[in-house]
């Protein structure tokens, strides 16, 4: 069974694409998020403040794209984020910093 996850594509007014997701990402539904991912071009933010839970799966998919991501993050998510490391490789903002 696939868990629900909405992706929302939308453009900043940076001009920056922005994804935002809502639900939960693990191993059931990482194929479509990172198509979401993949079918974007250049330099894309992520909105992960409406994710419950983020699996290895899917930190895998965000590892894949460090290159060209920045994230938004709630403090709850924030620490899976530093001990998998994408925290130094990538910028990860707070819901009120953005």
């Amino acid at each position: 069974m696939t868990t629900l996850l909405t992706l929302t594509p939308s453009r900043r007014p940076d001009g920056v694409t922005q994804l935002t997701a809502v639900g939960e990402i693990d191993m059931s539904n990482t194929d479509t998020f990172a198509s979401a991912i993949e079918t974007t071009e250049g330099p894309l933010v992520i909105d992960l403040t409406g994710i419950e839970y983020l699996d290895s799966a899917g930190l895998s998919i965000l590892f894949r794209h460090i290159d060209r991501i920045e994230l938004i993050a709630t403090p709850l998510l924030a620490p899976v984020l530093e001990v998998s490391g994408l925290a130094g490789l990538t910028t990860v903002h707070g819901p009120d910093t953005v």
